[in-house]
Parts: C-alpha cells; structure tokens; sequence
C-alpha cells in the first residue's frame, strides 16, 4: 500500500507511537527522522517538509517513519466551497485582524518581537540575520 501513496503530497500526522517516540526516542531514528517527526503536525505536506530537510530526500525518511508507524497519512479533506481571495480577504483584512493603520507602537513591538523569535527558531544561524534586520527596521505593520 504505501508504494501508492505520493509522500510528497500527502499529509502527515503523528500515531501514538510517534508520540511516544518524541519523548522515549526508543526506535533509534535518526536526527534527521526525528526532525521531521517533531515537525509532522497534519497540517504539512511531504513537500512542506522537504524544506526542514538539509537538502537530504524526504522521501526515504517519510516511508521510514510511516514504516516504524510514527506518522500516518491524513485524509485528504475537500472543501465545501473554496473561497476566493476577495472572499477570504475583505477591504485588506485577513481573517478578522483589524486594520493595520489602527494598531500602536507597542503592538507592532510585539509583532517584531514574534516575528524575530520565530525566524530565530525556524531558520538557521547564517541564513536568518537579512530577515532579523530587515524586521527589526519596520516602522509599521
């Protein structure tokens, strides 16, 4: 069966196990594998995975990890109506948020502060400071 499933367009989602993994690392995978057992959450693909990769394929680490029954495949989920852009997003709104002109200096401190800690996390050491800097020096949202 998993000969026919496309790795890298499926979804991935932890079992159980792989949540047990996670905290016993009792199977032996790989820093590799394990990364990207952290990082399957149901919502990435095998493709948005690759990129957490090294430059390594995903592919033999995804058959390993489903495999070993870390991860399983999601189902795949079809909307009922996609919505268009003009539908999601209303007059520069995305999902709710309020206008950008209306928020303080100190919200979009905060905002900065995310946004820097969570390229700190996400990227690597030589590959995040343009992004750090370029944020840093915003002026509005």
């Amino acid at each position: 069966m998993l000969e026919t499933i496309d790795l890298l367009g499926a979804r991935f989602a932890k079992t159980e196990l792989g949540q047990q993994e996670i905290q016993t690392r009792s199977l032996g995978l790989t820093p590799l594998a394990r990364r990207l057992l952290i990082l399957v959450n149901g919502q990435k693909s095998g493709q948005d995975l690759a990129m957490f990769a090294g430059g390594a394929e995903v592919e033999p680490l995804l058959r390993e990890l489903l495999d070993k029954g870390c991860i399983e495949v999601c189902p795949i989920q079809i909307p009922a109506k996609p919505e268009t852009p003009a539908e999601s997003a209303q007059a520069g709104e995305i999902d709710g948020l309020p206008d950008a002109a209306t928020r303080s200096a100190a919200e979009n401190e905060m905002a900065r502060n995310f946004m820097i800690n969570t390229v700190n996390t996400v990227f690597g050491q030589h590959s995040r400071l343009t992004l750090i800097e370029t944020i840093a020096r915003a002026q509005g949202t």
